[in-house]
Parts: structure tokens; sequence; C-alpha cells
């Protein structure tokens, strides 16, 4: 292993052809031989390149529609041959191979072709087995080879070679195989998990997680932890594919924040009305609908005002001039939105830390895919609470039926409770929360003080009664006593959503009956810890 290598002969096979013809001519300007195949070989030369077929260096053609072409002593033996080791270098003299210091490959598009959503076979065709044996074997040998997998490493191996004047520093050469480990990585990653899906195996033996770095992070939850962003390559809408319009660099609460607020604002269709989501350390502080973004806004803000000072707004619609004008108010730390027309964009434009984030559209409803939590030693998989409740399997177990206008509160709370911190009790009026009670130990104690916040922000707003007067109740498991019942109505609940499931269900029915509410079973629970 030595610190400068020379670079004298270089095989170039990539699938992404950008930027390869600029690569390719500067390598030959610097004196560099080029191997290349297929495609890549053909758009070399109509670019008036000089180039070498591996077909030529082989003695093989390639043969299979393509599958057989580098599979190929003659390329491995010049990927794997350690320059300093004479029993390599005879072994090379011997059997005619020449030594292949530069090795430029990208994968046959294999996360494309499934996001597309391309068939079995089509998927199969698109497992590349050559590339990642060459990029292996080249970073394997990275005390002699260098080797570059992505289209934004060209520019800084022509820089190594002009500051090492045609040669590439060992250092550089153990960052482009670590990169390029990573990606072969990514890339079986990617494959497995498809296959496991394909196949129907919901627990595979191994499953493997790989990412992109999408930033670097000052610090994570704390000053004192190190952070960074990666995304997973879903195409899936929201933080990790938002466009950030203005505002101070992203923090790792913020991104944690940011994907809270617009999962939950995504359950509500644009098509629906306009709808707002405040977050605070990723539990609801209000959510609200209304006849427009500016009054769902006003609605949701008055949940609890003291909350959502310094919190991530998540609108449904593109953010108006109107609207913006009100969220400027108050101190924001985030603001996700399907777009923002010119007006707000000019308001916000003031505010110089507030982060706007826009999106081509919402997540959707369906959450879909598998979520990962890590545990000493592992981690945890599940799928991702992607229920939608049936209102015809909705079971009524209290002597008052609901009105119209309460199922439709219930309804409302039901689906923002999905998104609080279990314990999760949420208050509903007229399509607004007005009390949420998040991430207690005691499910009672989560109706309490909701229900206290609740009162206080009627108070602040000089109100005559409270705003859980008149309102429904969600929560999002069952009231294991009847004591939260109970609470609920002191604070004037009319209405209850909740799982059922509970040994005292009974006890809890005739509370709900005695009190003169009325409450609806959903026969599943939604857990968030």
């Amino acid at each position: 292993m030595t610190d400068l290598s020379p670079l004298r002969r270089a095989l170039i096979s990539v699938s992404d052809k950008s930027g390869l013809v600029d690569l390719a001519r500067a390598l030959s300007a610097r004196g560099v031989e080029l191997l290349s195949t297929g495609g890549s070989a053909a758009a070399l030369r109509d670019a008036g390149l000089p180039v070498r077929d591996v077909a030529d260096v082989t003695g093989f053609p390639e043969m299979m529609d393509g599958r057989v072409k580098t599979l190929h002593p003659a390329v491995h033996g010049g990927l794997l041959a350690l320059r300093d080791n004479s029993d390599h270098v005879a072994a090379m003299e011997e059997h005619g191979i020449g030594a292949i210091d530069l090795l430029v490959v990208n994968l046959y598009p294999f996360e494309e072709t499934v996001a597309k959503g391309a068939d079995y076979d089509t998927c199969i065709e698109n497992i590349d087995i050559g590339g990642p044996a060459m990029i292996r074997a080249a970073a394997k040998n990275h005390g002699f080879v260098s080797v570059v997998v992505d289209v934004e490493d060209y520019a800084p191996l022509l820089a190594e070679l002009d500051v090492h004047d045609g040669q590439t520093s060992l250092a550089f050469r153990q960052r482009q195989a670590q990169i390029a480990y990573a990606r072969t990585g990514a890339y079986d990653a990617a494959v497995s998990t498809w296959m496991a899906a394909a196949i129907g195996e919901q627990t595979p033996r191994r499953r493997v997680l790989a990412g992109t770095l999408a930033q670097s992070l000052r610090y994570g939850e704390n000053p004192h932890q190190a952070a960074a962003f990666y995304t997973d390559g879903s195409a899936r809408v929201g933080v990790a594919t938002a466009q950030q319009l203005q505002g101070k660099e992203l923090s790792y609460n913020n991104i944690n924040d940011t994907d809270a607020a617009f999962e939950l604002v995504s359950e509500f269709a644009a098509a629906d009305g306009p709808a707002c989501a405040i977050i605070k350390h990723a539990n609801p502080c209000g959510v609200a609908t209304g006849a427009t973004l500016k009054e769902a806004y006003g609605r949701a803000f008055d949940c609890d005002r003291t909350s959502a000072f310094g919190g991530i707004i998540a609108l449904n619609q593109p953010l108006d001039g109107e609207t913006a004008e009100a969220i400027a108010g108050i101190f924001t730390e985030v603001v996700i939105a399907p777009g923002a027309d010119d007006a707000a964009r000019e308001i916000f434009a003031k505010k110089k830390n507030l982060r706007l984030l826009v999106t081509p559209g919402l997540a959707g409803a369906d959450l879909g895919g598998l979520a990962f939590r890590q545990v000493s030693g592992g981690f945890l998989m599940q799928d991702r609470d992607s229920h939608m409740l049936n209102r015809d399997a909705l079971r009524v177990v209290t002597k008052r039926q609901p009105s119209d206008a309460e199922m439709a509160d219930l309804l409302f709370a039901w689906t923002v409770a999905k998104h609080v911190k279990s314990n999760a009790i949420v208050y509903v009026k007229d399509g607004a929360t007005v009390g949420v009670g998040a991430g207690q130990m005691s499910r009672v104690d989560s109706t309490r003080i909701a229900a206290r916040k609740s009162l206080d922000m009627a108070e602040a707003l000089g109100l005559d009664a409270p705003l859980t007067q008149g309102s429904v109740v969600a929560s999002d498991a069952f009231f294991p006593f009847a004591d939260g019942v109970i609470t609920a109505a002191e604070a004037g609940a009319v209405a209850l959503i909740q799982p059922g499931g509970s040994m005292r269900d009974e006890e809890v029915i005739a509370a709900a009956d005695e009190a003169g509410l009325t409450m609806v079973f959903t026969g599943m629970r939604h857990f968030r810890h």
C-alpha cells in the first residue's frame, strides 16, 4: 500500500451517463487509457474519444443480453492485483493482465425501476451483478485503485489528480472505498427489501436499512449529540422531499417535528377544505379546519397559544398572504405547506430565521411502508399505522346515539389522536381541537391535563365557559376505569370515541350513560410511543 498511486488506466461502465463525456475527456487529456463497455463505450466514441472495449481485453464478447461482460480474470485481476506483491505482478505478466487504476461505475437503476412500479421480471433484469463485483474488488484494493460510484465525485477525482500530478492519495482512495461499499450495501438492501415484499416475506431473516446523506446537522436533540439527516429513497411526499425556500438550516428537532406536523395535516385532503396542524415536541398543540386557511390556523392557534409559540405549522393547502400575515404574528420555527403564493413569500421574507418548506402535494392519509426504532442491540420493525377508520365498523355502546355533528367531531378527534403520543386524549369541538393531553403514564391524567389547558385558554381568550363545553373526546386506547369518562364529562364533553376492550367496559359505559354521554367503540387502538 502506498500513499500516492499513479492513474494510467481507467475502466468506465456507467448506467447514468451524466457527466460521462466530460470526465472521460479530462482523463484522456491526462494520458489515461480508457476501457469501457456497451453504451458507455459508444457514448465515448460518439464524442470522438479513444476507448478500448472490455471485450477486447477479455477476449470474450458481451453475452446473455449483457449479463456477462466484466466477470473475467482480465478485469478482476487488473483491479485486485497488489502492485507491490511480486507474485501478483508475475501472475499479471504471465496471463497478460493489465492493471486498472481507476474504476468508474454506477449501477443499473434498480431503485428507480422499482419506484416506477415495474413488474417482477423487469425488476430482476435491473439487478446489477458485474457492477457490484467490480466495485467491491476495486474498493478492497484501495491501496492502489481508486473507485468512483457517484457522479458528484467526478470533480473531486479530477481535482485530486491535479493536486498530485496525475496520482491519487491514499486518503482519497480510502474515502472513495468507503463510499463504494456503502453504495453496494445500499443497493443490496434495496434488492432484498423489494424481494421480501414481492414474495410476501414480512419478517425476513435479515433486514438491512440504508440511507443517503441529505444534511449534516449542527447537533442532535441536544448540543452534545452529533447528528445527520439521511433519506431512504422513498418517493413519499414529506419533509425529506420538501424544498426549503428560506430560513435557517433545519435542526434535528425541526426535521422530527416537521415530519410529525406534515403527516398529521396530510390526513385532511385539500379538496375537503383548509386544515392546519401546529406541533410542539412531536405532539399536536392545535389542529383545526376552517372556511379559509387563515381561519383554520386561527382556530388551531386558539387551542393552546402558549405551546404554539416556537412551534411547527403544517397546512394542507398552499400558503396565502393572509394566513402568512397571521402566522408571522408570533415566533414560529417552521411552516410546511403544498406551495406558497408570492404574497406569502414576501411576508415571510421579512422573517429571516423562519423556515418555509414547500412540497408538491400532501403525503396522503395512507402512510404505508415500515417504521423502525432502535433498541440496545437491535431495532424494532412494524408496519406504519396507516389504518383508516371505517365508519360502518363503529359501534355505539351507550343509550344515547351521537348526532351527525357529534359524529363528525368524533371522527376528527380520532384522526388527531392517532398522531398524539400515548396516553392520548383529544377534546374537539366544531372541527377544532380544544384540548390535548399527551404522553402521560395515566389516561385520566391526560384527560385532566387536556381539560385544564382548555380552561386556561378560555380564560386567556376572555370566554365565559371552557372550550371543552359541548366537545367530544377521543382516547387512543380504551379507558381502563370510569374515572377518565367522569373527568371528561365534568369538563363538559358530550361524546366519546375509544377502542373499547377493557375488562371494565360495562362500568365505563354505565358511567357514560349516567352522565348522558354518547360513546362509540372503534374496535382498534392508535398507540404512539
